[in-house]
Parts: structure tokens; sequence; C-alpha cells
């Protein structure tokens, strides 16, 4: 099958969506089907004939390092014909998304729809405070449009995201539940070397006795780090060898670094800042748990990634969490700061527990590989091509043109 992802984050930019797409990406070639990306290049136009990959230019919209394109590229659309795609696969709602809406209907080509992002979460980041109310249903008549009106079948992560489209949004169509996988073997503790492990130990100040609370992602409000940090205080006072490290970057790190500051926890809060996507699993090695407070995600791959690297999970008693984290099995779930305090606490007096939990973490991640994901992705490519199959070419010749094409590989 001929494939188009059409996204506005891709490599260089490192973020979960990009993560999933490059991981489904990878899955579907190894599977034997040809896949093109259409994405964003920051500074200028250029087309990869060789990687298939079509970049166009955009410009800042102030949440972090996204930038919107315009929605009709005129130098991408002969390349993109040429392609000769079965189906285009969106995985973003404006500007490359708006594109892939209008080249799906002008050349007939079924389009699927992933929704990655809880956008009325976002919103404060282009209001500044203004507005945010109207700019929400702003937001929600512009998704359930694009969702609703223009794709032809849609694919969410996880049954919070579902519930928002059925309950609130009221969607008609069929929605697919999906969760997004990752290359969980990325991840393997028996993939890293024990001395690269204990050299980067040194290098952030940890001992092997520390009891390392680690919290991986983007440092904005949404992502309620300050939930950890405050935690923290009470956590670190009577245990001084828990260290709370913290990886990323993003808009609020300077308030957060200077929350740790006011706090006192200058030696037990550490921040790493942005980290290479391929030395990110490395980091997971060091984690005695993985912690998250964050009620924005759909689903929360971090999650998933410490699981796969044997990490039990103390995350926030959220839809996008509550699925896969098991109370006490593989992890543990809080409703609010003392909570939370109180199961890290009990972790820290209970090294069989955590032993215990890690392995099952590990067995918890298992079904969320790539090649699993992509087998579902591609159930729902078929979907999409019988429901417009009449058009044009006719049902039975665009399924034997898929079929030729090797859809049923792996």
């Amino acid at each position: 099958m001929r494939i188009g992802i059409f996204t506005d984050t891709y490599p260089p930019y490192i973020n979960g969506v990009s993560t999933s797409i490059v991981m489904l990406e990878s899955a579907l070639k190894k599977m034997g089907h040809e896949v093109f990306i259409v994405t964003v290049n920051p500074d200028k136009y250029s087309f990869k004939e060789d990687d298939h990959i079509i970049r166009i230019p955009g410009i800042p919209t102030g949440i972090y390092d996204y930038r919107l394109t315009g929605i009709y590229p005129l130098k991408a659309i002969k390349k993109i014909k040429k392609w000769d795609l079965d189906v285009i696969h969106s995985h973003t709602e404006f500007g490359v998304g708006t594109f892939a809406r209008i080249i799906a209907k002008q050349l007939d080509i079924p389009l699927v729809h992933t929704y990655h992002t809880m956008y009325e979460d976002y919103v404060h980041y282009i209001t500044k405070g203004y507005f945010n109310r109207s700019s929400k249903k702003l937001v929600e008549y512009l998704t359930k449009f694009y969702c609703d009106k223009t794709a032809t079948e849609l694919i969410v992560p996880t049954k919070k995201t579902y519930d928002l489209f059925k309950e609130k949004y009221h969607f008609e169509k069929d929605v697919h539940i999906v969760p997004t996988g990752i290359e969980i073997e990325r991840f393997f503790k028996e993939k890293f070397d024990s001395k690269k492990v204990n050299e980067l130990r040194r290098s952030l100040n940890l001992s092997k006795d520390d009891f390392v609370i680690l919290f991986v992602g983007r440092l904005g409000d949404e992502k309620s780090v300050d939930v950890l940090i405050d935690g923290h205080v009470l956590i670190s006072r009577k245990y001084p060898k828990a260290k709370l490290v913290i990886v990323g970057d993003g808009p609020d790190i300077d308030k957060f670094k200077k929350r740790v500051k006011r706090l006192k926890l200058d030696n037990n809060v550490i921040f790493v800042g942005r980290v290479p996507w391929k030395e990110v699993p490395l980091y997971y090695q060091l984690a005695s748990v993985f912690a998250t407070a964050s009620r924005t995600e759909t689903q929360g791959l971090t999650v998933i990634e410490a699981m796969a690297a044997s990490v039990p999970v103390v995350a926030v008693n959220d839809e996008a969490f509550n699925s896969i984290v098991k109370e006490k099995v593989n992890g543990c779930l809080f409703d609010n700061r003392k909570e939370y305090q109180n199961k890290v606490m009990d972790l820290i007096n209970n090294p069989n527990l955590v032993k215990e939990m890690a392995y099952e973490a590990r067995k918890s991640a298992e079904p969320h590989s790539a090649k699993y994901f992509a087998q579902n992705v591609l159930k729902v490519y078929l979907t999409a091509l019988g429901d417009r199959g009449v058009k044009k070419r006719g049902f039975l010749d665009r399924m034997k043109r898929v079929i030729k094409r090797g859809i049923y590989h792996g």
C-alpha cells in the first residue's frame, strides 16, 4: 500500500506525536508498504525523493516548536500526485492537516485522521488568558468539523478521547480506538551497558542508593510538574536519598527552577533539560519509579516507555492512565498531592514490591509494540478504502490494487 502521512510535527522536532509517527512509519515499511511524509520545515521548502519526504515552510504558532503551514502549497501538489497514494493519514487538524483534507478530496483519496491533542488545554498559550471560553468553543467547532465532516475514518488513542467525541462532541461516525504503540525494544533494560548507565548516573550526581523519581516530558503548565515538585518537599525531608529527575524542556522550565530554589530542593531535584530522542531510553534506566501528574494527555506515551524499561509508574488518576496503570501491580494512581506523597513513600519503604511491579510493568508494555499498532492502523485503512470504494475506480478495482501492493505483507 502507498500511504501518505501528513503531520505538523516530525523529526527533528521531538514529542509524543512525532515519536509515534516515526514508529508507525518504520513498522509499516517493515510490513512492505511505501510511506510518504508531508510535514513542516522551519526554514525552507525541500523535497527528498529518496526519503519520500516533502517539507513545507511554516510560521511559529507560539506553542512549543509547532509551526503552521499554508493550507495549499502548490510546490507540493505535483509531487503528491506522482506518489499515487492509496490512503492519506493526517495527524493534525490545522495547517498540514487542512492541506491533507483538501488534497484527499481533490484526488479522491480516503482520509484517515488520528486525533492526538486535547487542544482546549493548550489554548492559553495563544490567548494569554484572554477570550479563553470563546477560543475553546472555536477549537471545538473546528475539531468537530475536521474530524466529522472531512475524515473518512477517525482514530483516537484511548477511551478518554473516544468519550470526548461521543459524549461532548456528539460525534456521529465510528471512532476507532487504536492505542499508539512505541518501539518498546528501545527501552528494554538488557539493551543497555551498565557502565554507560553508571556514567550517566555519576554525571547527574546520583548514587546507586538514591531512589530516583523520573519525569520525562515538556515543561509546561498543563503537565502539572509543580505537583511533583511540591510533593517532593515532604518526600525528600523524610527520605533525603529520594531524587526527582526531570527530563525535558519547555516554556515554564525557568518557573519550575525558581520554584525548586524557593522550596530549597536544589539538592534533591535535578533538571536535565532537553535530551536527544535517541538518548531518552537511557534516562529511564536510572529510574526507581516514573511519575506524572498531567491530566491533559490523550494517552501518555511516556508511561508506556517507562513500563517497557521495567519502571513502575505513579500517575494521576486520569482516564489516559487508569486503563494501563494497575494499582500495586505495575504502578499506583493518585488523586492529589498528599496521595502522591504517600504512594511514593510507600514504595520507598517496599523495595520488594517495586521489584515485583517492575516485572509486571514490562509485561504491560508488550501489547503496545510497534508491529501490533501498525496492524491495527492498517485495519482502519482497509475500512476507509471500503467506504470510498464505489467512487472513480470502483470497489473491486481499488481492492485489487491494494492487495497487489502488498497490504497483507507481514
